[in-house]
């Protein structure tokens, strides 16, 4: 660990300490962990079978974990679009998905810094995994969630114990409404909390693990505020500086092509995503019109050489279908990286000397009411 104590930075450069419950920076921007040196295998806890194996690499090393035994999540070898690819089906962490890496770390801080009720929004996985963690923690959690989220998805967060508030609108509007009321209660934002970060980076140092101590040459994830991307760039970044790896590898991105606007902002070389009005897509996870960290991710894709595609939406439910044929079952969001590697192929971004760890990032139990189309022939 370093020297001093590690601090968070906001996008004008100020600093703050990562020991106190803070979401934003002063001047209203994401804050984003200043970089840490990472850890070698040596420092590996083996006998925790879970995320927290890899702790020494977290800035809060005397937090104790709230854990519910996420990660660890098996990797697949399987034949996509030609290629031999890595396969980490994310569906077995404890709520179903990837947001549990993230979530596990952030309520581990916040019930540390004192934090006893907090508000989160989602448009599904990250809610019902914030109010498991929650639960977990004894902290009060309050959902707020758009109208049109899965309703298993909302049914689990209210098991949870965690009230939840259907909004009316995008899920843009959602994450506006939820900034409001921040005012007057913790708002822990998977989007905005920089310790979700520090949970999902811990997603390479597994996949380092997985690979037998090496980094594949090229990582694949939907991406919707993009905390995966900044996780992989994070966590493959701190393995590099600690003498792990000697490079970091690209990542690759998916967006449904109804709601793109990481992929538009890259073709168009901008260094922020514009404001513009997308149409409601399956891939509810990444339908994120306005990425809070869009500066941060935009930078990080194309600082590890990486590039994006976009899917059109007649493609997810067949992608879900042909995934479930060869024994994952995984919701919209997730099945849309399988189009997106057949498009990278074909642009020659991927080939067969690559190394092609795909992420699938939810269940498709999250999605039961979508894909039950699939068995009558009313969708796919």
């Amino acid at each position: 660990m370093p020297a001093q104590p590690p601090t968070l930075i906001d996008r004008a450069g100020r600093r703050y300490p990562v020991d106190r419950p803070r979401w934003r920076g002063d001047d209203g921007s994401p804050l984003m962990p200043e970089p840490l040196p990472g850890i070698t295998r040596r420092e590996i806890d083996t006998a925790v079978n879970s995320q927290w194996r890899y702790r020494a690499a977290l800035p809060l090393p005397e937090a104790e974990p709230v854990t519910l035994g996420e990660g660890r999540t098996p990797l697949l070898e399987r034949e996509w679009a030609g290629l031999r690819v890595a396969v980490k089906p994310e569906s077995t962490n404890p709520t179903g998905s990837f947001k549990d890496r993230g979530v596990s770390v952030m309520v581990s801080a916040l019930r540390h810094q004192g934090v006893t009720r907090l508000l989160e929004d989602s448009s599904g996985n990250g809610g019902s995994s914030v109010a498991a963690y929650s639960a977990a923690a004894g902290i009060g959690a309050t959902i707020i969630a758009p109208v049109t989220t899965s309703a298993s998805k909302i049914v689990q967060s209210r098991l949870h114990g965690a009230e939840v508030e259907l909004v009316p609108g995008t899920r843009q509007e959602v994450a506006d409404e939820a900034v409001r009321r921040a005012e007057g209660l913790f708002y822990a934002s998977h989007n905005w909390h920089p310790q979700f970060l520090q949970g999902t980076k811990l997603l390479a140092y597994e996949i380092w693990e997985d690979l037998g101590f090496t980094a594949p040459s090229v990582v694949l994830v939907p991406a919707g505020a993009g905390s995966l991307v900044l996780g992989c760039a994070l966590g493959f970044a701190e393995l590099r500086n600690a003498g792990e790896i000697d490079r970091v590898p690209r990542v690759l991105i998916s967006q449904p092509e109804r709601c793109a606007p990481l992929a538009r902002a890259l073709a168009a070389g901008a260094e922020a995503v514009e404001a513009a009005d997308w149409r409601r897509t399956l891939a509810e996870g990444t339908a994120i019109a306005q990425p809070v960290r869009d500066r941060e991710v935009l930078r990080a894709i194309r600082d590890t050489g990486g590039a994006a595609t976009s899917v059109p939406e007649d493609e997810l439910l067949p992608a879900v279908r042909e995934l479930a044929a060869g024994g994952l079952f995984v919701e919209p969001t997730s099945a849309q990286v399988l189009p997106a590697l057949r498009r990278f192929r074909e642009a020659g971004v991927v080939g067969p000397e690559d190394t092609v760890v795909t992420v699938l990032t939810g269940s498709g139990l999250k999605a039961a009411s979508v894909l039950s189309g699939l068995l009558d022939g009313r969708a796919g």
